[in-house]
């Protein structure tokens, strides 16, 4: 109806065919195991970017300035993970044969792994810099191969494991922890210089994807996430790191893992809207 108000993403109005980013939500949290509800997490930042400015102080830059399209979100069969992810492949592999860059709102982490896929078949000098309080590197959880807790080692059967980046984890069962460790460039919490220093050697031009767990974070600074974990990154600290990849080839970014239920202040859903303002400007 046309008294209906649809919001985007703090009003990303471009169409389609003028866009250079593609910004839609993923809203999948079907194996979610402790805080379920991020499926709900697109529709309710949407709603919190109208509480934001459009501008950065800290990058200088407008929204308005960029040629973003808010296609909404994938529509999802629930209760099936791996239908749910060649339904995202699927989506996600048109946006890159169109040559857009892509900004995804999930969700639970599991929505990273077609996205993945797909930019590896694009994109073959790609690096993932992930960013999380929890490894992500289970074989398999609750006996199931395709969860939130076994995305990165799903990711890593396929792609090469010297391309992945991870900073921030502060939880994880010892094997994970290991098998980072021997596998991918893996950095806990405390490691921040010795990650700052690995990522400043990614050559200017090679892709990069950043995916955002919004765990990674403090408990204290965003309650609203499916697995929260204390002794997280400051806002600002979370920010300097973003802000590390301006000068590289950034093709795509996502943040997952955002509960909005679980924090009725509405605080949890402010703070993943600005952070999306801030990356959506370094893409």
């Amino acid at each position: 109806m046309k008294n209906l108000k649809r919001i985007n993403f703090l009003g990303f109005d471009s169409s389609y065919p003028e866009s250079d980013i593609v910004f839609f939500g993923i809203p999948f949290d079907g194996t979610s195991s402790y805080r379920a509800g991020s499926r709900f997490a697109p529709s309710f930042v949407r709603e919190a970017s109208e509480s934001i400015e459009a501008y950065s102080i800290s990058l200088n830059k407008e929204i308005g300035e960029e040629k973003i399209c808010d296609v909404g979100d994938i529509l999802l069969t629930y209760g099936n993970a791996e239908r749910s992810i060649r339904k995202i492949g699927s989506v996600v592999r048109k946006f890159l044969r169109d040559n857009k860059k892509i900004f995804a709102v999930g969700g639970e982490h599991l929505i990273t792994l077609p996205i993945v896929k797909e930019l590896y078949k694009k994109y073959k000098d790609v690096r993932i810099i992930y960013l999380d309080a929890h490894a992500d590197l289970r074989d398999n959880y609750l006996g199931e191969k395709y969860s939130h807790a076994t995305v990165l080692r799903r990711i890593c059967e396929f792609f090469p494991c010297e391309n992945v980046f991870v900073w921030g984890v502060r939880s994880g069962e010892k094997e994970e922890i290991t098998f980072g460790k021997e596998n991918l460039n893996f950095y806990l919490i405390e490691e921040y210089e010795s990650f700052i220093k690995k990522v400043k050697n990614i050559p200017k031009d090679t892709s990069v994807y950043i995916s955002l767990d919004l765990d990674v974070l403090d408990p204290s600074i965003i309650p609203g996430v499916s697995n929260p974990e204390p002794g997280g990154v400051e806002f600002n600290e979370l920010l300097k790191i973003l802000y590390e990849f301006r000068s590289n080839n950034v093709v795509g970014m996502d943040v997952v893992e955002l509960t909005p239920h679980y924090d009725n202040s509405g605080v949890s859903n402010i703070v993943c809207a600005k952070l999306i303002r801030e990356m959506v400007l370094i893409l």
